[in-house]
């Protein structure tokens, strides 16, 4: 049986101007939720605002690259709408890179905004869930971090180390009395899947990976993953030896 849905909370959500961010934003206001969104593009935020019901999306643009940026941020949702109860840090990107076109600048671009973001985001967070004795934070990581996969030497990189990072907290979080949740979509049709150039199997809509996400959020699960038919595939390839694994990664991307 799915737990009944949690609405009424105060959300923050990051990296909410397109894609899985926009439509999971949207989703949350629609059921109840107040949803203070930010993204580096003021002008896609304001979009999305005018597009839900009135007052139950607010904007904050931000850069998640920037620390200080981020503690100012959380400070003035946290002081003109109240604490936040959920934040789902969902800001990131996504760069192909392959040995073709392997730079410096590529992987530090990713690693400063999928990891380093993120981080500081979850730093002032915390600290808030930690005075209040109570918070529930999702992070969004990737299956592309489960193992190597076409393009995504640095992606699959960064997303590698949040599902490590979240895994670890995870057992502090626990401790605390807080709850710590790891979102690891599959392929999602967004702006960033649309620069892949090879299969995605069982690509999904950004609107029914929202559905999947949201549902996930009301359940206790550690992991919220989906489309699970793909993502247990992945799971279970990651058991076989690397004689198995790269020849059934190159079948099922046809590369």
């Amino acid at each position: 049986m799915s737990a009944a849905p949690k609405t009424g909370r105060l959300v923050w959500l990051t990296g909410g101007s397109e894609g899985i961010g926009r439509a999971v934003a949207l989703g949350l206001a629609r059921r109840g939720d107040r949803v203070m969104v930010s993204a580096r593009s003021a002008d896609k935020l304001q979009a999305l605002v005018a597009e839900a019901p009135e007052g139950s999306i607010i904007a904050y643009p931000l850069d998640i690259t920037d620390r200080a940026a981020v503690a100012e941020t959380v400070a003035r949702i946290e002081a003109e709408q109240g604490p936040i109860d959920l934040a789902l840090l969902n800001a990131g990107s996504h760069k192909p890179v392959s040995a073709e076109s392997f730079t410096v600048d590529d992987v530090r671009l990713l690693v400063d905004l999928n990891i380093m973001g993120t981080v500081n985001c979850m730093e002032p967070v915390i600290r808030a869930f930690r005075q209040r004795g109570r918070g529930h934070m999702a992070i969004v990581a990737s299956v592309a971090g489960y193992g190597g996969l076409p393009t995504s030497a640095a992606y699959g990189a960064t997303k590698a180390a949040l599902i490590n990072m979240a895994e670890s907290l995870k057992l502090d979080f626990d401790g605390l009395g807080l709850k710590l949740q790891l979102v690891n979509p599959g392929f999602v049709r967004t702006p960033l899947t649309d620069r892949n150039d090879f299969s995605m199997p069982f690509l999904m809509e950004p609107e029914d990976a929202a559905k999947a996400l949201i549902a996930g959020l009301d359940e206790d699960g550690f992991e919220i993953t989906f489309p699970k038919r793909f993502t247990y595939m992945l799971k279970f390839m990651q058991l076989l030896p690397y004689a198995l694994y790269f020849p059934m990664i190159r079948w099922t991307t046809k590369k």
